[in-house]
């Protein structure tokens, strides 16, 4: 089956995506998860504990983010990305012409999806309306976790990155590489925090987290933390950083690093993303989905699949 096929096969495989409308529409906020080793996204009511929908995809979906109205499903080993429909019932497009592309970020208004690419050392801009790329640029390494604000793009050069990449985003269709800055540590993952200059640096090789000013590039804040590699989400002004090794989530003042709560999670929850208030806590060793409310509660975790890597709301 070639790409071309599997995007209407996809649609057509989609389990009941009727009853799936009916069943988001007006209902409660759902989860989308990525079940890394069936080859397919799983949609979660974040009330219950059971799949109301499978949306098949090409082997391997890696990452998951909402843009726009869409969410945008990552294939590494494919080279590849996956659209969905909006409303989730099935895969409207299929791009290609990526080397080992990783995660995905939004620009602001939902049109673009910025997409890091560690075998091409790139960022590449996708216009998700037209399923096109639409812009490529060098950044100086194997680009992995990223994060945008409205004017600025920081993408860790790695998985245990000496630096990280900044990228003016302002017309995302010219994105302008302004430079390349280290940290205190080696980088794992790399996080804004809404409506401030600050942005969360996690470590690939230390129990240590940094916060930066945006601005300066200049680290101004130090903290302790679980064991590397951690990961960081914001909701309000509250920063959750995870341990996947020590299967902890710890809340935090997002702007003065301050620890306000601790709690357990399934080990192997790295990624860590947040929506409507709700915290979601995938793990790529035990395919459980592990959900907390917006003060870092945790209020379920339940089985998705055999390993689950990424979610995002849907």
């Amino acid at each position: 089956m070639n790409r071309r096929e599997f995007v209407v096969a996809a649609t057509a495989l989609a389990i009941a995506p009727e009853a799936l409308a009916r069943s988001l529409k007006g209902g409660p906020p759902s989860a989308l998860v990525t079940a890394d080793l069936e080859s397919h996204v799983a949609v979660v009511p974040l009330g219950g504990e059971t799949p109301v929908a499978i949306v098949p995809t090409l082997r391997g979906p890696r990452s998951i983010e909402r843009v726009g109205t869409a969410a945008v499903v990552v294939h590494t080993t494919q080279g590849a990305i996956s659209i969905l429909r909006p409303g989730m019932a099935g895969v409207r497009a299929v791009v290609e012409g990526f080397e080992k592309p990783r995660y995905t970020a939004s620009s602001s208004e939902g049109r673009f999806a910025f997409v890091t690419d560690s075998g091409s050392s790139e960022l590449v801009v996708v216009d998700v309306l037209r399923a096109q790329v639409v812009a490529r640029l060098k950044v100086g390494g194997p680009a992995r976790h990223i994060s945008v604000d409205r004017e600025r793009l920081w993408t860790a050069l790695g998985t245990k990155a000496s630096r990280i990449a900044v990228v003016d985003v302002r017309d995302p269709l010219r994105p302008e590489l302004l430079g390349r800055i280290r940290a205190p540590f080696l980088v794992h993952d790399v996080g804004f925090v809404p409506g401030s200059d600050l942005i969360w640096v996690t470590s690939g090789d230390r129990r240590e987290v940094a916060l930066f000013n945006a601005r300066t590039g200049r680290a101004v804040r130090r903290l302790r933390a679980g064991a590397p590699p951690q990961h960081v989400a914001f909701t309000g002004r509250l920063a959750f950083v995870t341990s996947g090794d020590d299967g902890t989530l710890h809340t935090h003042d997002a702007r003065t690093g301050r620890r306000l709560r601790a709690a357990r999670i399934p080990v192997g929850s790295y990624n860590v993303a947040e929506g409507l208030g709700f915290v979601f806590m995938p793990s790529l060793s035990q395919g459980t989905l592990c959900v907390a409310d917006g003060h870092g509660r945790i209020r379920r975790s339940f089985r998705v699949a055999r390993s689950s890597h990424d979610a995002c709301l849907a």
